[in-house]
């Protein structure tokens, strides 16, 4: 088992490094669906004691991402379409609540982020780098999110947007073309206009419309 995340750690929050890394190289699929963990293979490899290893494979369990069997049999949970497409629905409208709250309070610094993060998606696609697609479109619907600032929305949409993350990675190849460059340009354009309510159906629209796309019924890569 050799990941690029995966390395020795030295800070003190063991736990939550050991589970923040696991996370990003199952979301990555360097960790691929239904392959094997070891919690002493991962402990050497972090260079760490099997203790916070096992707390975070129990959080990341509980979150989905990893699956066990009796016999302490641990592995990288599969990608579950039907499970995904649930996801979708809660975390579009998550977004749209969050737009909603942060559409009257929203500055023109916030605007012109959004513009800027929307030409670094288009160029991450255009390139084909399916992480820095990923991040530069969790970083435009950030700004609506930091703007409403509702932690409550945040713990919500912890659970549920991983599981996308690693399905946009998997069909990155289908998806790559969707148009979620020109879907942030017509929010934008609501936005800048304070159409409010239509803002926040083009942000629920725009997550509900990948979902679906997401959610066919494709191999994945």
């Amino acid at each position: 088992m050799n990941t690029n995340h995966i390395k020795p750690i030295k800070r003190l929050s063991l736990r939550d490094e050991v589970y923040h890394a696991l996370k990003k190289s199952i979301i990555t699929l360097e960790l691929q669906p239904g392959q094997r963990l070891s919690d002493k293979e991962l402990a050497d490899q972090f260079g760490i004691s099997r203790t916070p290893v096992r707390e975070a494979l129990k959080r990341l369990e509980d979150e989905g991402l990893i699956g066990s069997l009796p016999g302490s049999s641990t592995f990288v949970a599969p990608i579950q379409f039907e499970e995904a497409k649930h996801a979708f629905t809660v975390v579009a409208a998550l977004h749209a609540l969050a737009a909603r709250l942060a559409c009257p309070i929203m500055q023109e610094e916030d605007i012109a982020a959004l513009e800027a993060i929307n030409e670094e998606l288009r160029l991450a696609i255009e390139q084909g780098d399916v992480i820095q697609a990923i991040e530069a479109d969790t970083r435009f619907h950030h700004v609506f999110l930091d703007a409403a600032a509702n932690p409550e929305i945040l713990l919500a949409l912890e659970r549920c947007v991983p599981k996308i993350h690693r399905l946009e990675v998997a069909q990155f190849n289908h998806v790559k073309g969707i148009g979620s460059v020109a879907q942030h340009r017509r929010i934008l354009s609501a936005l800048r206009n304070k159409e409010y309510e239509k803002t926040v159906r083009l942000v629920e629209e725009n997550w509900l419309s990948l979902g679906e796309l997401l959610t066919q019924p494709t191999e994945p890569r």
